[in-house]
């Protein structure tokens, strides 16, 4: 999603899915009041629980999804954009299934190994190592991503070092640009 700030990425799934609006209705409907919570809001984590179980549902929640998630993405994009902003990172796990690499440039991958992912999804998430697994399983391999990321930044390090990387790809980022990247 669009990062201008800590929370963004997970504000934009909400956007797509609170309560009554129309990608809320369409998981709804394709997946029953079973993964609704007492209050109406959509339990992320019994949906996640179906759709990393099972690929064909994880491929119908992208397609009732990926319209609401692509249009809120370019809204966020022009309404930065009218605000002057020369630099806009997106923060897209997906970029490369949505097909959204097209309109970026450059595409930036932050790469771990297998490893250090599956440790660090099972922390962040309080999930099992099968659990992690199946949802990294779900998405594109990150050898993949990284063999088509115009920059890539390696987070097996230390965190410090990550955000080193992330700097200096955010000076280079931010220079203006030649005649040539231009056209």
């Amino acid at each position: 999603m669009v990062v201008t700030d800590k929370g963004q990425h997970r504000k934009a799934w909400l956007d797509v899915v609170q309560k009554g609006t129309g990608g809320w209705k369409k998981i709804v409907k394709a997946f029953g009041n079973d993964i609704l919570l007492g209050s109406g809001e959509i339990n992320r984590a019994h949906l996640g629980q179906i759709v990393f179980s099972d690929p064909s549902k994880r491929q119908l929640l992208n397609r009732l999804l990926a319209p609401h998630i692509s249009w809120g993405i370019m809204w966020e994009i022009a309404k930065l954009w009218m605000k002057g902003c020369k630099v806009i990172i997106l923060d897209i796990p997906l970029l490369f299934e949505i097909k959204m690499d097209r309109w970026t440039n450059p595409v930036i991958v932050v790469w771990v190994n297998p490893e250090t992912q599956i440790q660090r999804l099972m922390s962040r998430d309080e999930c099992s190592k099968e659990q992690a697994q199946s949802r990294v399983n779900a998405q594109l391999a990150l050898d993949r991503k990284k063999s088509e990321a115009d920059i890539v930044i390696d987070s097996s390090r230390s965190l410090d070092n990550t955000r080193q990387q992330f700097r200096e790809v955010l000076r280079k980022v931010s220079e203006p640009l030649t005649w040539k990247e231009r056209l």
